[in-house]
């Protein structure tokens, strides 16, 4: 029977002073040593042997094993959702946004990106029978977009404590792209202290659209978001907890066989990591936005109307 791990000074050849530097480089929990890869441990001083022998170790202590896809299906029972506040849009993603998953909104600006996020922080704390997961928000934002008093006028919508609510959002604004990757990189220990049941990062690619210009820097940079999208997949498979991204578009007008005129930045890279894409925009002159889900590895695409008021996202009455 394989032994249980707590902390990771428990694993075998982690000393107090190796688990001061794995704590350093982001690494603080069982869970984030046992997705961690043998070149990430290098980093805090280790061989390569050393490094895979404690990767080994907190595997087992997970109990990382095979499953059948039936033991799969029961496990995926467990998935949670969180409601947008529109059912027509819950139902255009499977029922909400999912747990052990990234889901990616794209937009022009106001199309409602970050809209969302703020009434996915706020609504995460519902509990499950009213569309949460009675937890707190981890919030990350690269541009300088998240509002307290818009999360105040959300939660008094729905009822909740408005500084309960604001007290269960944990916030930080990430100044580079360096530092938007080390936030995610030191999120386990406070997604374990805070229940933490939804990462949010808005924008995504930000930052490194504005740092890594001209096409010779193109490779470090996917490479770099290749990295800190996989952080993001295994933090909510290994808590159990979901991800939402915003992202920026471009213009693609020589592009006359796409269904689209914009298209998301970040190419294959952040296209194959998130699992469900929706893609925002705006209707001319009214609070009305129109979400067509693009690309979802089970789920058809499809459209939804949805509205965004001063009380936050809703259903679009049938008069309207």
């Amino acid at each position: 029977m394989s032994q249980r791990y707590n902390d990771i000074e428990e694993l075998p050849g982690v000393s107090a002073k190796l688990a001061e530097k794995l704590r350093e480089l982001g690494y603080s929990t069982v869970e984030s040593i046992a997705t961690a890869t043998v070149s990430e441990l290098v980093a805090a001083g280790v061989d390569e042997e050393h490094a895979s022998r404690i990767i080994s170790a907190a595997r087992e202590g997970i109990e990382i094993a095979w499953v059948t896809a039936k033991e799969l299906a029961e496990i995926k029972t467990n998935i949670g959702r969180i409601t947008t506040g529109s059912t027509r849009l819950d139902l255009l993603i499977g029922g909400g946004v999912e747990t052990q998953a990234i889901t990616e909104f794209f937009g022009e600006f106001g199309s409602g990106k970050s809209q969302i996020c703020h009434q996915l922080a706020v609504n995460v704390q519902l509990p499950v029978r009213r569309g949460g997961l009675d937890g707190s928000a981890l919030y990350i934002d690269t541009e300088n977009t998240f509002r307290p008093e818009r999360v105040t006028s959300m939660a008094n919508s729905l009822g909740l404590n408005a500084d309960e609510v604001l007290e269960r959002i944990i916030y930080a604004e990430a100044y580079t792209s360096d530092h938007q990757i080390l936030l995610v990189e030191k999120a386990d220990k406070i997604i374990k202290e805070k229940n933490v049941k939804l990462i949010i990062v808005d924008s995504l690619t930000s930052h490194f659209r504005s740092e890594y210009l001209g096409r010779q820097l193109l490779p470090e940079r996917q490479q770099k978001l290749n990295k800190h999208m996989h952080k993001l997949i295994r933090l909510c498979r290994a808590f159990n907890i979901a991800a939402v991204v915003t992202n920026q578009v471009m213009s693609r007008p020589d592009d006359i066989f796409s269904t689209m005129a914009v298209y998301p930045i970040g190419g294959h890279i952040v296209g194959h990591t998130s699992h469900n894409r929706v893609f925002l925009r705006k209707v001319a002159g009214k609070p009305l936005r129109i979400a067509r889900l693009v690309s979802s590895p089970y789920l058809p695409e499809g459209e939804a109307v949805f509205k965004i008021t001063e009380r936050g996202v809703e259903d679009v009455e049938a008069t309207e």
